[in-house]
């Protein structure tokens, strides 16, 4: 096979890359080793940034989500028992934030590239990038039983944390930057509608806890555990009475109870590789960098990555210069760097460490009391949540 630009990964970087290549008359294949039914059903984020919505838009990506996602305008953040709302259109200059998960994305996608773009092959498995080097690098994929070669002017590994792409990088080239954390999200999906109509972060004593949801009916749920926690090891109940200890307030606020339809743990981490290029190979998305969910970053960086790559790889065709690709990685990671700050900073408010003292969390409410008194704050944290400019 051979194709302009080979994408690793049917992830949304992948399925977005692929679409906004399509619309930009460049071809490519995208090779997904997973089945579709796997790709359209795995949870991972929710929280769609201003600019990832207006992407999706332009994409012609988004008539669901503007039927069915979930604008939001603010957080709530809890600390002691109190309630703040930072919002988000008041202090951005009109900007939100929109609530339509990643499986729905994907699900669009995979929908429109089907019907309308270049080939997108599920269950192909990516075995080795080669050539990374030269004017010719090749795609090595297990397909329908066989081996087969993809030949490219271009390789993007969008193939996550844990794919082949970043293992092509030379020893002498990658440089990583990581950080563990101690702890982990224990995470719930429940039939019952959400408690409160925007996200809200609670900082308690006890721990960390977020309530999110998927849709108006259906509602996610997180814990702060210890890192390693095994999702079997708590009942339903134990985690409605926790997720209740941590978010309750003064003023008589309630936490509606449903049936718990799934239930995971999240490992906390950031990491971040550089550089994103290699030759004429790309890293994008979770292949190149990982925050921790506080900041509801992950997919949206990703959406960064791959608007900045089609615009550079756009660029390159129309006018013949180079000038933007040798210029992507320097400029996704001006980005990425400021969503690992923002990340890290949300998770480190938000969190008690297992070895925090009692100087430690007053920090942390000094912190957020900072954040609730002083709009320079308050906007710093509106501004970064709502997204950083692309590219």
């Amino acid at each position: 096979m051979r194709t302009t630009v080979g994408i690793i990964g049917a992830g949304p970087a992948g399925l977005l890359l692929a679409r906004l290549l399509h619309r930009a008359g460049i071809e490519s294949v995208v090779l997904e080793g997973r089945d579709r039914d796997y790709v359209e059903q795995r949870q991972r984020a929710g929280i769609l940034e201003q600019g990832t919505v207006d992407v999706l838009r332009a994409a012609g990506a988004g008539e669901r989500m503007d039927r069915e996602g979930l604008r939001h305008d603010g957080i709530e953040l809890r600390f002691g028992r109190r309630r703040h709302r930072v919002d988000f259109p008041a202090l951005t200059g009109g900007r939100s934030v929109t609530v339509y998960a990643q499986t729905e994305v994907c699900k669009d996608l995979i929908a429109l590239g089907l019907e309308e773009g270049g080939p997108l092959l599920f269950e192909a498995e990516a075995l080795a990038v080669e050539g990374a080097e030269s004017d010719r690098p090749r795609v090595t994929f297990r397909h329908q039983g066989r081996e087969d070669v993809l030949e490219c002017d271009y390789v993007v590994g969008c193939d996550g944390f844990w794919g082949v792409a970043r293992r092509a990088f030379p020893a002498g080239v990658s440089r990583v930057f990581e950080r563990s954390y101690p702890y982990a999200w224990l995470g719930i999906l429940a039939d019952v509608a959400p408690s409160h109509d925007e996200l809200v972060y609670a900082r308690h004593e006890r721990g960390f806890a977020l309530l999110s949801m998927r849709s108006p009916a259906v509602s996610r749920l997180y814990l702060q555990v210890p890192a390693g926690t095994d999702a079997g090891a708590w009942g339903d109940e134990a985690v409605w009475d926790e997720l209740e200890r941590r978010l309750e307030t003064d003023d008589g606020w309630r936490l509606e109870r449903g049936p718990v339809t799934q239930k995971s743990v999240t490992p906390m981490r950031s990491f971040v590789h550089e550089p994103m290029r290699h030759g004429r190979l790309f890293l994008a998305g979770d292949a190149a960098h990982i925050v921790p969910p506080t900041g509801a970053k992950g997919l949206n960086l990703a959406v960064g990555d791959v608007v900045t790559l089609a615009r550079a790889l756009a660029h390159e065709r129309r006018t013949g210069s180079p000038e933007l690709l040798d210029a992507y990685s320097a400029t996704c990671l001006r980005r990425v760097w400021q969503a690992e700050r923002f990340s890290y900073d949300m998770t480190t408010l938000l969190h008690p460490a297992p070895d925090a003292t009692a100087f430690d969390a007053r920090l942390q409410l000094a912190r957020l009391e900072r954040i609730a008194s002083c709009q320079a704050a308050e906007t710093d944290l509106a501004e970064a949540y709502t997204g950083f400019p692309l590219g």
